[in-house]
């Protein structure tokens, strides 16, 4: 049986980037290179070329709510890497994206252990909080997993998830541009006094970490799912549905492959209303900073 770990204070964590490199010209070939120029079409930037050779996709759910399954977890957690193997799992299933929507998010917590999880960010943690001040979880602790923002801890006992017929909702889409700019429309079902946002994060798939400090220290952990960045921004009513445009989350950390995830809820409540997800192109040019 797992282990459930009970969080302890809050911890932060910092961040690192990437700078910039510039190239220069030869002055003297100046007027050749000139009119060169005027004889051949101008060249886009390689992140430009990358764009416009992928189609960027359009994802739709169905018009009935499809769960958003989350995963609490952290590399410092001796208890998590059968649940996040557990969550990997989903890959295979047939239903994914359509019939429902995986996100791992790494807790910050149980950095203080001994190894920082890479992946993780005081938002994540923050989140996990907002559920159990909601009512949604008994306590805060990891592996810990949501079903549709309830608390689920019969995860580990089957592969599937229960049968249960979602109730009509409304179908949410999201539109990308080559820019990374991202439409995300929402037709409710009905009517809405709450204010709505919209949720999209970065996912990363086959992750590893070779763990050498803290409870797993000598372990090669493996992650899929792993919310590598997010953004949020509220939605406006327009006619029959609501819309927002917002920028594709960024992130640090490079991943073999990716997908984005998004969801809408209603005013404070963090509970999914509707999900929607899919593969993206790897490697977006927008995204991996």
């Amino acid at each position: 049986m797992l282990q459930r770990r009970i969080r302890p204070s809050r911890k932060t964590r910092n961040e690192t980037r990437v700078s910039t490199v510039f190239s220069s010209m030869n002055r003297k070939s100046t007027s050749f290179t000139l009119a060169l120029l005027t004889l051949l079409p101008v060249a886009q930037s390689p992140a430009a070329e990358l764009s416009a050779a992928i189609p960027m996709p359009t994802l739709r759910s169905a018009a009935t709510q499809v769960p958003l399954i989350e995963l609490f977890t952290s590399e410092g957690c001796s208890s998590c890497p059968p649940a996040d193997l557990w969550l990997s799992n989903f890959k295979k299933q047939s239903g994914l994206w359509r019939d429902f929507v995986p996100v791992a998010f790494h807790v910050d917590y149980w950095d203080s252990l001994g190894w920082q999880d890479r992946f993780a960010a005081p938002a994540f943690s923050a989140r996990q909080q907002r559920y159990a001040d909601a009512g949604n979880l008994r306590q805060v602790y990891t592996p810990g997993v949501l079903l549709q923002g309830a608390e689920w801890r019969a995860w580990g006992s089957s592969a599937a998830l229960p049968a249960v017929q979602g109730p009509l909702v409304g179908p949410l889409q999201l539109q990308a541009d080559a820019q990374g700019a991202l439409e995300t429309t929402w037709w409710p079902a009905k009517d809405t006094a709450a204010a709505v946002t919209i949720n999209v994060v970065l996912l990363g798939f086959e992750l590893g970490s070779a763990v050498r400090h803290g409870e797993n220290a000598g372990r090669q952990l493996q992650h899929d799912f792993v919310v590598l960045g997010s953004s949020s921004a509220p939605m406006a009513r327009s006619g029959d549905h609501y819309h927002a445009v917002l920028d594709l989350p960024t992130s640090h950390n490079r991943a073999q492959r990716y997908a984005v995830a998004a969801w809408v809820s209603r005013g404070h409540d963090p509970t999914p209303v509707q999900a929607v997800g899919g593969w993206w192109p790897n490697a977006p040019p927008a995204a991996v900073r």
